[in-house]
């Protein structure tokens, strides 16, 4: 099982198929790397990481970097 997916997040932000389409790369990866690109509102990645933990669920977490969002799938949910 590969370790570690790469996706890219455009300009149409965090939509529905965005989410469905994390789900099925988390079925074959543990981590995921988000890209923000330019064409999106870099300015609010803060909020898109947080948008994205939302629509996932408790067991995910969310960490920036720059311009990329790390994402952990966890087994058990995290208290924060």
């Amino acid at each position: 099982m590969p370790f570690l997916g790469q996706l890219q997040l455009g300009k149409q932000g965090v939509t529905e198929n965005f989410i469905k389409t994390l789900k099925t790369y988390f079925k074959n990866h543990k981590n995921m790397k988000i890209s923000v690109l330019k064409n999106a509102r870099r300015e609010n990645i803060k909020e898109y990481s947080g948008e994205i933990i939302d629509k996932l669920g408790k067991n995910y977490t969310a960490k920036t970097i720059g311009f990329t969002i790390n994402l952990k799938k966890w087994r058990k949910s995290q208290q924060l």
